[in-house]
């Protein structure tokens, strides 16, 4: 083997060398450099899966949240409307109430209306009969005078 480094040129001293200071460069970049490389690496890979999770969850959290808002509106929506028909329906009966208390005031009224010009009908017959009563003595006496 002798022969065969010094056919090629070879020092087989140095190559040892070489080797042995190659493998140290090799485990000493090994532990320094490229085990806290990995570890940063894995570290990162691991925070952006976390970050890629948390961001699904955000986004099934905000197609519920939606869902929710949606079925909420939908229910006021609902209660409105209710509210609304309840409303009309309680404005009819009033207004009924109220037009049906309006007749019966005005019936009232005009049946006041109707007894009060019958008194001022019967009066006024009353006056009238008292004073052809006296336009009829009147008469008499004058005619008496007369004869």
């Amino acid at each position: 083997m002798n022969a065969l480094f010094s056919a090629f040129g070879i020092d087989w001293h140095l190559l040892v060398i070489n080797i042995i200071n190659f493998g140290l460069l090799l485990i000493v970049l090994w532990y320094f450099l490229y085990g806290p490389l990995t570890k940063m690496l894995e570290a990162r890979r691991l925070k952006i899966a976390q970050g890629v999770q948390d961001a699904e969850e955000a986004e099934l959290k905000l197609k519920e949240i939606h869902g929710v808002r949606a079925s909420m509106i939908a229910d006021a929506g609902k209660e409105a409307d209710t509210l609304v028909a309840d409303a009309r329906i309680a404005a009819a009966a009033k207004a009924r109430d109220l037009v049906a208390a309006g007749e019966t005031a005005a019936s009232n009224l005009l049946k006041e209306a109707h007894s009060q010009a019958q008194e001022m009908k019967a009066q006024s017959i009353a006056e009238s009969k008292q004073e052809v009563a006296k336009m009829i003595v009147l008469g008499m006496e004058r005619l008496a005078k007369t004869k």
